[in-house]
Formats: structure tokens, C-alpha cells, sequence
């Protein structure tokens, strides 16, 4: 089996154990090897567009806010946004903060028939470490995968 079988499996077991309703759930470096072993991937950052601006971004994501800042209000154009960028025959990864947003996008995509939409675990900077910090024990940046600085 290929790794890019055996990523998928395992999002599919993931999406199982949690009764997902979208295709499955991805760690960081899954997600990164999805998009190097498959062309038409796509990445999709829903974080907010201060996040992009003051974190940093991966690079050749698409962005397109679930929620926008300040407020954290939902974005009423989500669902028009995706579907005008991105393809819903495509894997598509979805990204934010820590996996709860991205939980969320993926969830619409699925009601929008993305049959192949993936949450990313952890997302991009990840979960708190001991001293309150994110980006430092998971998530796409802990993981050393590419990222730019807004």
C-alpha cells in the first residue's frame, strides 16, 4: 500500500472512531504529504486574515476566513467562497488554529458535497503547552513544515 493509501486509511479510521461526517482527519505532516503525493490537493487556511497577517501561512493555501476577526464572527460567504475556489471533486484540507474551525469548514464542505474534505488535526499552531504557549508541541509549525511569516 502507498503512503498516500495508507493516509487516506487511516483518515477514514479516524473518521470512524469520531463519527465525522466529512471524509476524515489528517495530522499535520499527513496533510503535508497529501499535498506533495497528489497534485490537485488543496489546502485551505479558515483562519481569520489577522491570523495570516501576524502568525504566518502555508504557503499556496487558500484562504478564506470561516470566522473574521475581531468578533470572530462567522463569515456569511464561506460557502460561496469555497465553492468558487476551490473543486469538490479535489481533496481538501482544511486548516485553522487548532482543529476546531477547520472541524467545523470541513463539516460545511461536506453538506456542500466535497466528497473528499479533511480536517487537520492540531491545526497550525496547535494545543498550549505547560506555559500557555501554542506552536510549540503540535501543529503544522511544531511539525517544521513550511510556513511563512505574514
Amino acid at each position: 500500500m502507498s503512503q498516500i493509501s495508507e493516509i487516506l486509511e487511516r483518515a477514514r479510521q479516524r473518521r470512524e472512531a469520531q463519527d465525522l461526517p466529512y471524509a476524515g482527519a489528517v495530522t499535520p505532516r499527513e496533510a503535508f504529504a497529501l499535498m506533495q503525493g497528489l497534485p490537485h490537493a488543496t489546502l485551505v487556511d479558515v483562519r481569520s486574515a489577522a491570523e495570516w497577517q501576524f502568525v504566518g501561512t502555508v504557503p499556496d493555501a487558500v484562504r478564506i476566513e470561516y470566522k473574521t476577526f475581531p468578533g470572530m464572527q462567522p463569515n456569511p460567504h464561506f460557502a460561496t467562497q469555497l465553492t468558487q475556489q476551490v473543486d469538490r471533486e479535489r481533496v481538501v484540507l482544511f486548516l485553522c488554529r487548532t482543529g476546531a474551525r477547520s472541524d467545523e469548514a470541513a463539516r460545511v464542505a461536506a453538506s456542500l458535497g466535497f466528497t473528499e474534505a479533511y480536517n487537520v488535526l492540531d491545526g497550525f499552531e496547535g494545543q498550549k503547552d505547560a506555559e500557555g504557549h501554542r506552536g510549540r508541541q503540535d501543529g503544522w509549525k511544531a511539525s517544521g513544515l513550511p510556513w511563512t511569516q505574514g
